[in-house]
């Protein structure tokens, strides 16, 4: 496993850059649910043995890193989302950017820089650099990775008790075999992207 570092938090900050923040999100490929985003600002001797991608780590060691994370008073740290119907008006992927510039503004203090994981994002209200892989490599971006995920996976355990069925507490809502099939069968709830393809096909029949 590749450990996260601070070594481009590190560049910023010799380059005269005070404040960094990392940013992330978890959630845009399902077919239900929010997008959720975080935005993490780390003190400079942040060190850690095994945080990384969230995707890489187990929900247990993600849940553990969570509390670590948010309990931590020298972190500072914001989440926000982007519900089904922002996504459905704007698209997923403007719906994730809007996110992450809200994100970054709930921060107690406004970054002079922010390393957001992926490509720059076009006309993004702050200083911004994207790092392809950077939450495999940056602890900023690892940290709002780590946040983002346990937050949303927290939000889909709520909406399968309020829609259940549907398995949502099994895949977050992500589109596999078994989401599909209930989709299907029971057809789609009110926390279903609507724009996405296996959703707006049953819409459409349901019409």
């Amino acid at each position: 496993m590749i450990v996260c570092t601070l070594s481009l938090e590190a560049e910023l900050w010799s380059s005269g850059r005070t404040c960094v923040a990392g940013v992330d999100e978890a959630g845009r490929g399902p077919l239900a649910g929010p997008v959720l985003t975080a935005a993490v600002i780390l003190p400079r001797d942040f060190e850690h043995a095994v945080m990384t991608d969230s995707k890489k780590l187990s929900p247990k060691v993600r849940e553990c890193l969570y509390e670590e994370l948010t309990g931590n008073g020298d972190i500072r740290w914001a989440s926000d989302q982007a519900d089904e119907r922002e996504i459905d008006r704007i698209n997923i992927l403007k719906a994730t950017h809007a996110s992450m510039a809200r994100s970054v503004a709930k921060l107690s203090d406004e970054p002079d820089m922010v390393l957001i994981d992926g490509l720059d994002v076009p006309g993004f209200p702050f200083p911004q650099k994207g790092v392809v892989k950077g939450d495999s490599l940056s602890l900023s971006i690892a940290a709002a990775s780590i946040i983002a995920k346990v937050e949303r996976d927290r939000l889909m355990l709520k909406m399968a008790e309020t829609y259940p069925g549907y398995g949502f507490e099994q895949h977050k809502g992500y589109p596999t075999k078994l989401h599909l099939e209930r989709l299907r069968k029971l057809g789609p709830c009110p926390t279903h992207r609507q724009s996405f393809g296996p959703v707006s096909q049953l819409m459409l029949n349901l019409d």
